[in-house]
């Protein structure tokens, strides 16, 4: 099985789009996706949600009432605020260090685990897909990029999938740090404005950093034709692979107003230069 993971620098550069046109493309893939934060590839790819696990990423201290003395050490050790005067513990204030739990000399605090999302094993008419959402405010968006790739993992050894195609969060934070996981090949998407060029710069460093081979996708070429340049020239410096790049066109905008990844939408140029990056992309895996 060969693993594409689809990542960015930054938001708003195409990246869900390019990879829910690599789920169209590609034969009997499994889908991932990793943007748990803020997930929207199910927008284009309509997922029927099957069945679903909870996610517990973190703890919460917890105040017995009745064994409380209200003292007070708690709330003064406290750096975080999250014990008001009525010792009920504020659960988005708490970050679970255990520290109240430690001082309190009646025993009063415990730490239990606390619900921070869910995650789901679902089915499109491209392949099943592996997916998540994070409760407002929760974290550890890590561990739970973690779970889902590895029963995707399991999913696709069992079932044979000759590819898994991972929508991965963008910036080079801990979650772009788990989706690469096992990655057979990074595909950076990149626009050519300074913002995305720094970020782009930053996220290859990330994956280098991990030995992944990675292939960079410069969408909207034609809004700065110099930055473009800059890109490729970056690119050859560093020996990294050009996968593609594609023109400002709005029949994405059409597409995704559809609900529809852009090879469906239909066969235009833009579709045909989609294909023409998949095909690179797979002769690079």
């Amino acid at each position: 099985m060969k693993q594409i993971v689809v990542i960015s620098g930054k938001g708003g550069t195409g990246k869900t789009t390019l990879a829910a046109s690599f789920c169209a493309l590609a034969e009997r893939p499994l889908i991932v996706d990793c943007d748990v934060d803020a997930s929207d590839l199910h927008l284009l790819l309509h997922p029927v949600l099957g069945a679903h696990r909870e996610f517990f990423g973190g703890k919460t201290a917890v105040i017995d009432p009745a064994l409380c003395t209200r003292c007070g050490r708690c709330r003064e050790v406290c750096r975080f605020a999250a014990i008001p005067e009525s010792f009920k513990v504020q659960e988005f204030s708490c970050e679970g260090c255990a520290l109240c739990a430690r001082v309190c000399p009646a025993g009063a605090v415990q730490l239990k685990e606390r619900l921070s999302g869910r995650w789901f094993v679902s089915e499109t008419k491209y392949g099943p897909m592996v997916h998540a959402e994070l409760d407002p405010g929760a974290e550890n968006s890590g561990k739970l990029i973690s779970v889902i790739k590895k029963e995707a993992g399991r999913l696709a050894e069992a079932a044979g999938n000759p590819w898994m195609i991972v929508d991965g969060p963008p910036g080079t934070g801990c979650p772009v740090m788990a989706s690469l996981s096992g990655a057979s090949l990074v595909v950076i998407v990149t626009e050519p404005t300074f913002s995305a060029i720094s970020d782009m710069k930053r996220v290859w460093e990330t994956a280098a950093s991990f030995s992944l081979p990675c292939a960079v996708v410069v969408n909207k070429r034609d809004i700065n034709p110099e930055n473009t340049l800059a890109i490729e020239k970056f690119c050859e410096q560093y020996k990294i692979a050009l996968a593609g790049t594609l023109p400002f066109d709005r029949d994405v905008q059409a597409a995704i107003a559809a609900g529809v990844p852009l090879p469906e939408y239909n066969s235009g140029a833009l579709s045909a230069a989609v294909g023409a990056i998949w095909r690179r992309v797979t002769e690079l895996c």
